[in-house]
């Protein structure tokens, strides 16, 4: 093989040419007018992050080191005795605990239902169009709304047992509120059926990004219809599971509206169906000691942080380093 004379002697190796390293472009810096652009379309959400996130964080922390009344300036420092009290109160290991189950049940119960409610509405089928408007209806319904009818309907001479004795079924009637054997699993009904149409609505969102190209494929390879689904759609609908499981997760820490409808200040905590928000209005403003209320929402905060950050470093972690593309 001749060899020019403008060929580099570097190139030269055992007798053949090696190519030359491709040039990488030279990244350019942000001009002054994205820069700007940047400020003025990101900084008025930046501000509203500020003032309603973060600043609120930051005083509720300032004020649970205080016994205060929730007016005028805080001047009876008490230190890290508000958080002593919150740990050794077993008000609110029983409310944390309620917080916990609620988070399992809602992930068991709520995830396979509306999978299986999903798949079966992404067929085509008669009715479709309604069936997803009467399971997605509960989900819009305001909880006040959906807790005050509950809680009529519930009652020990509500609706729901005088239709149990006018069919005959008197004997299963209960006193589904009061109950502390009976009200936790009431409060997980209520909440499936309130949220289970976010769940499916997120699931066939995600069902339609699946190509049909590769159901017909597997069909056309003599896969049945179930071996499509283990194989290819969960997989593939993989990502907004777990999106969806972080968003539950978060959702019952965060657990307060229909438990102080339905269950009131009081009846929450010896039916069992307490959470750390229903303890921390019950022991914090509507005991005028807003000083604890504010630890205790720190606490809420710092639980519900610590547990996204798991949540996001061991599930989400997947998904959030296949999202991120690094500069060539």
């Amino acid at each position: 093989m001749a060899i020019t004379a403008d060929a580099p002697e570097s190139r030269v190796r055992g007798g053949g040419v090696r190519p030359s390293p491709p040039v990488r472009p030279r990244r350019r810096g942000i001009g002054w007018a994205q820069r700007l652009e940047i400020v003025v379309l990101a900084g008025p959400a930046i501000l509203i992050f500020l003032a309603f996130v973060i600043l609120p964080v930051l005083m509720a922390a300032y004020y649970g080191f205080y016994r205060w009344k929730g007016f005028g300036v805080p001047t009876d420092f008490v230190g890290l005795d508000n958080y002593r009290t919150i740990l050794r109160d077993g008000s609110f290991r029983a409310a944390l605990g309620h917080n916990g189950l609620v988070v399992v049940l809602s992930l068991v119960l709520q995830g396979p239902i509306g999978l299986a409610l999903a798949l079966l509405l992404n067929r085509k089928l008669r009715g479709q169009s309604l069936i997803r408007v009467l399971i997605f209806v509960p989900y819009v319904i305001a909880e006040v709304i959906a807790g005050t009818g509950w809680s009529l309907l519930l009652q020990s001479d509500g609706a729901v047992n005088g239709i149990l004795r006018s069919a005959g079924l008197g004997g299963l009637a209960q006193d589904w509120l009061a109950n502390p054997a009976l009200a936790l699993g009431t409060l997980m009904a209520i909440l499936t059926w309130k949220y289970i149409g976010f769940a499916v609505i997120l699931f066939l969102a995600g069902l339609q990004n699946i190509p049909e190209e590769l159901t017909e494929a597997a069909a056309m390879d003599g896969a049945s219809w179930w071996q499509t689904q283990r194989s290819i759609t969960l997989p593939l609908l993989g990502p907004t599971i777990r999106i969806w499981g972080f968003l539950s997760i978060i959702g019952a820490l965060q657990l307060f509206d229909l438990v102080y409808i339905i269950w009131g200040q009081y009846v929450a905590a010896t039916a069992g169906t307490s959470t750390m928000a229903t303890y921390m209005v019950t022991e914090g403003r509507n005991a005028g000691n807003f000083g604890y209320g504010n630890a205790v929402a720190v606490v809420l905060f710092l639980v519900s942080m610590l547990i996204a950050l798991v949540y996001q470093r061991f599930v989400l972690r997947r998904d959030t380093e296949g999202a991120l593309t690094g500069g060539q």
